[in-house]
């Protein structure tokens, strides 16, 4: 992987964001990506790198679902399957997510705007086992307004896990707008020891 990419850093519980920018365009133009499918405890898990980084995470019972969002999403990319660097990265945050290391970093390639990598840095920094409401998250990054576009932030973030768009959470505790499925949301704040029916905020 390139040294010069983007990364999410997570240790003693906490993540970094850094957004370095993506060499390729809208819809993936000019991107060439490799992905692989792994099994987890919580799903299937899609995952699609370029040589700078991981470029998109999906989770899904379905491998064949996944693939076609991943076409959808990124339609003017070079995409081939069984890559090896995405299986590896896979599994290192399977592994991060059920608490067998305690420490993780993944090199990555995705393009942001500047609202949405202060959406997604909130969501690295939410303690591991804890989750926030969408005010909340706009409240941290002063737009107390914005909670809506919060949740369209949310939405968008095409690495999911990795950027835990799971521990955003309705301001009454209730688990909404989950691109995957509710229930993989649910798995997810299990797994990590979050209660589901419960906001940090």
């Amino acid at each position: 992987m390139d040294s010069n990419c983007g990364y999410v850093r997570y240790g003693r519980g906490y993540g970094r964001l850094s957004v370095a920018g993506a060499s390729y365009g809208i819809g993936g133009t000019g991107a060439r990506m490799g992905y692989a499918v792994v099994d987890s405890p919580f799903g299937l898990i899609l995952t699609a790198a370029t040589g700078r980084g991981l470029a998109w995470l999906g989770v899904h019972e379905s491998s064949a679902y996944l693939e076609a969002e991943l076409r959808g999403d990124y339609p003017r990319a070079e995409i081939r399957s069984g890559d090896g660097e995405s299986a590896r990265i896979a599994r290192e945050i399977v592994g991060f997510v059920i608490g067998d290391t305690a420490k993780l970093e993944v090199p990555i390639e995705i393009r942001a705007t500047p609202f949405q990598a202060a959406v997604w840095s909130e969501l690295c920094a939410i303690p591991r086992g804890a989750t926030l409401s969408y005010g909340e998250i706009a409240r941290r990054i002063g737009r107390a307004s914005a909670s809506r576009a919060v949740g369209h932030a949310n939405g968008s973030n095409p690495i999911a896990i990795v950027i835990p768009c799971h521990r955003a959470i309705g301001a009454d505790g209730s688990l909404t707008g989950y691109r995957w499925g509710l229930e993989y949301k649910r798995r997810l704040l299990e797994h990590a020891g979050a209660d589901a029916g419960r906001s940090g905020k």
